[in-house]
């Protein structure tokens, strides 16, 4: 079944604390776009990679593009004011009506094969596939009498790529947008369906602070040996 990833990088860089957005920021010498769409290609060439960016960021990518020079061909759709928006305008530039989709952070750039191939190999036997990985740190919940621990044993953080049919995908974005969906998988189940989850990895990370730049370029050289 052809395979497709969209590619969400639409953030402003506020809590980045810089004028470049995170997206942009050099990692390992290339912008950590960059690194995220080679992970794509590098699981598979012949998987069709939409990239949602910001209009006023479309020109500084093919700068950074020439500069780097990055060859590897993506279509690039304007991102909307949000998450949703943005991959619903990707989901209008796939032209096929079946397939696989996936859908990434622009800013989670250390994505591996293992992950990308669990979640396409998941999705196209049940239809959705959300990696996760266990919670370590100690949840508290706040309420009108103050706060309580709630059980981590319970709970799990959500990473992307999350993969979903192409046709059921569509189907949960024609739902009008809504401050609960948080990530494609809350719109595919607010449309009645149920999601799949499998193991993510703890190295998977967001790139949302300065600090995750340097964590990711450990990770990098532990990978390099």
């Amino acid at each position: 079944m052809k395979k497709y990833a969209i590619i969400v990088a639409g953030g402003s860089g506020s809590r980045f604390g810089s004028t470049l957005p995170k997206q942009f920021a050099l990692l390992g010498g290339e912008p950590v776009l960059m690194r995220t769409i080679r992970a794509f290609h590098a699981y598979d060439p012949h998987t069709d990679i939409i990239v949602a960016l910001p209009t006023e960021h479309i020109s500084l990518w093919n700068d950074l593009c020439r500069q780097h020079d990055f060859r590897i061909s993506v279509t690039i759709v304007e991102g909307g004011a949000s998450r949703y928006e943005s991959v619903k305008n990707a989901l209008s530039a796939i032209e096929s009506s079946d397939g696989i989709v996936a859908v990434h952070d622009g800013a989670r750039p250390l994505v591996t094969e293992r992950i990308i191939a669990d979640g396409f190999d998941t999705a196209e036997r049940t239809g959705t596939a959300i990696p996760v990985v266990a919670v370590t740190d100690t949840i508290r919940q706040l309420d009108r009498t103050g706060s309580h621990t709630v059980n981590r044993e319970s709970l799990v953080a959500v990473q992307t790529p999350q993969v979903f049919n192409l046709r059921l995908l569509r189907d949960a974005y024609s739902t009008p947008p809504s401050p609960i969906f948080t990530d494609d998988a809350s719109v595919v189940e607010y449309r009645g369906n149920d999601v799949t989850l499998f193991k993510g990895d703890v190295d998977n990370i967001k790139i949302t602070h300065p600090n995750d730049l340097k964590i990711a370029e450990l990770i990098i050289a532990e990978r390099n040996g």
